[in-house]
């Protein structure tokens, strides 16, 4: 499992917060389960116990469809939540997933990584976080 981490900040004059005003992670993820990823109800179960996890209120439904060409075919994702959003694409012909959570309330971004590797049982992941200001 190869992890990475970067994060980006600027340096402002005159800080107007303290903390970030966002938190913006982006998770790609190798070699996943073929059968997790081209199942609607699993990346649907996923997201659920992801919100659970990261303490995120979910805001209507999720919203998973199927469409793409070619290489780039396979399920995309939506989950809108109370402070931003979560969306993934989920690839079948390499059995790849795309991932996006952006809020306004903080989240631990390595609880998050480890959940999803697990659930889509993943054997290579990279992420990166970026602090908005």
């Amino acid at each position: 499992m190869i992890q990475t981490f970067s994060r980006t900040l600027h340096i402002l004059k005159k800080p107007v917060h303290k903390l970030p005003w966002g938190w913006s992670t982006s998770l790609d993820i190798k070699n996943c389960n073929s059968k997790k990823i081209k199942d609607r109800e699993a990346i649907k179960d996923y997201v659920y116990k992801l919100c659970d996890l990261i303490e995120m209120k979910r805001f209507g439904p999720c919203h998973i469809y199927k469409f793409g060409t070619d290489n780039k075919a396979g399920y995309s994702m939506l989950q809108l939540i109370e402070t931003s959003n979560i969306t993934g694409h989920f690839c079948d012909q390499d059995n790849s997933a795309f991932l996006d959570i952006f809020s306004c309330k903080p989240y631990n971004t390595i609880d998050m990584v480890d959940f999803t590797e697990k659930f889509f049982e993943s054997d290579s992941s990279v992420f990166k976080t970026t602090y908005r200001y």
